[in-house]
């Protein structure tokens, strides 16, 4: 079983398929005459797990009339946003359902290429309260939360029983803890998702929102970034590299770069999201059966978690919305929803499940995932987040390399941040 990968967001990665797929394009006359109905094309990330053939082809044989197409785009998520966003700014109906990463739904919205949905056609209610916030927009619903994801910690349970210590719950406890203990066994201390990608964005926005700040509010009209909490944020981050307990080839790590480096026996503390749990459980792993899991860290006031996963929306331009409707519910769907689970190992929307006890003994961390997900909150939000993004992972990982102090950091972080919010 394997859980995504894309910065946890809950885009599938793979390869691009199908190079030479033409998309199904209705006439005017043909889409009058299905009065909004017809077959449709599903984009997404590459489909790691295979899952989703599977998935659609129960729809396609229930309705041979509005068969789906999947079409997958390629691994990184920034051209998944990219090539998305090209078709949708030219006005095409290509594609009818989009299944987007948590963070753009903003941006799709404002820019009016994604439609807003009738939150009353679907069982939105029956989700984990905190997905549901993903997919808005205006105080609208615009997508519909399809699989989340929520960043997890990850120790090794050998070493800290050993040592007759418990897992950190605190920044403070993981650094006394990552200077003492990891380099007594060998060890680096503790890693994240460092490189300058959208993972760091969403390792910072950890940082600071664990500390009790933020860095845009109000759908990204108002800047938060200078505060005190975000400055301690940057600081903890900047002297774990330059301590040496957060070693500097993990400003190079992405999910699986870290993963690695945890599964090969070199990491005393991880942060990454839920698929690593059962790779590093794997028969070819160095701590199998050595590590334990808890929610990511924070003050005693302050969770840290941050959304990831996916939203499913339909192209403002699409021939067949009332299909395209009926397929988001059939995925979000009680059954639908147990095969995401079971078959593609992404976290479910669905909170029942999560409390499910054939689910849980299967899935021994869905609890944990559970008080994750429901402690966490989306990435900052704004229409512009892919400039955000840029900022963040830039400024951040400046301070990180050493090449800017935190001081200086936030001031800059502020300032460009508040370009970008002005109208």
């Amino acid at each position: 079983m394997r859980w995504t990968r894309a910065a946890g967001r809950g885009l599938l990665v793979a390869a691009l398929i199908g190079a030479g797929y033409a998309g199904y394009t209705a006439t005017g006359a043909e889409s009058r005459q299905n009065d909004g109905r017809g077959p449709m094309t599903l984009v997404t990330g590459g489909d790691l797990t295979a899952y989703l053939d599977g998935v659609l082809k129960g729809w396609n044989r229930a309705h041979p009339q509005e068969k789906v197409t999947l079409v997958e785009l390629p691994e990184a998520a920034d051209e998944v946003r990219a090539q998305m966003s090209t078709s949708l700014r030219s006005g095409s109906d290509r594609y009818d359902v989009l299944n987007i990463d948590v963070a753009w739904n903003s941006e799709f919205a404002a820019a009016g290429w994604i439609s807003p949905l009738n939150a009353d056609r679907f069982p939105i209610k029956t989700f984990l309260p905190p997905v549901v916030d993903t997919a808005t927009f205006d105080g609208h619903l615009y997508a519909l939360p399809y699989v989340t994801n929520a960043g997890l910690f990850y120790y090794r349970k050998d070493i800290l029983d050993k040592e007759g210590e418990k897992p950190p719950n605190t920044w403070a406890e993981l650094e006394r803890l990552a200077k003492t203990l990891a380099p007594k066994y060998g060890l680096d201390g503790y890693a994240g998702q460092f490189l300058p990608y959208e993972g760091l964005t969403v390792n910072a926005a950890e940082a600071v929102q664990s500390q009790g700040g933020s860095i845009l509010v109000d759908e990204g009209k108002r800047v938060t970034v200078d505060s005190p909490a975000a400055r301690r944020a940057l600081e903890f981050l900047a002297d774990g590299v330059r301590e040496g307990w957060i070693p500097k080839e993990a400003l190079t790590y992405k999910e699986e770069e870290s993963r690695k480096a945890f599964q090969e026996g070199r990491l005393l503390f991880l942060r990454n999201w839920p698929y690593v749990h059962a790779l590093a459980n794997g028969a070819d792993s160095e701590v199998a059966g050595k590590f334990g899991v808890v929610p990511l860290l924070g003050t005693r006031d302050h969770a840290a978690g941050i959304l990831g996963g996916s939203n499913l929306a339909i192209n403002a331009n699409s021939r067949h919305r009332a299909s395209a409707n009926d397929l988001l519910a059939y995925l979000t769907s009680d059954r639908v929803q147990r095969q995401v689970l079971a078959d593609g190992g992404l976290p479910p929307v669905r909170a029942d499940l999560y409390s499910d006890p054939a689910l849980i003994r299967q899935y021994p961390y869905l609890p944990t995932l559970r008080e994750a997900v429901l402690a966490a909150k989306p990435r900052p939000k704004s229409p512009r987040y892919d400039q955000v993004n840029l900022v963040i992972q830039a400024v951040v990982h400046d301070v990180m390399a050493q090449r800017e102090t935190p001081g200086s950091a936030i001031a800059r972080l502020n300032r460009e941040l508040e370009a970008i919010a002005r109208p």
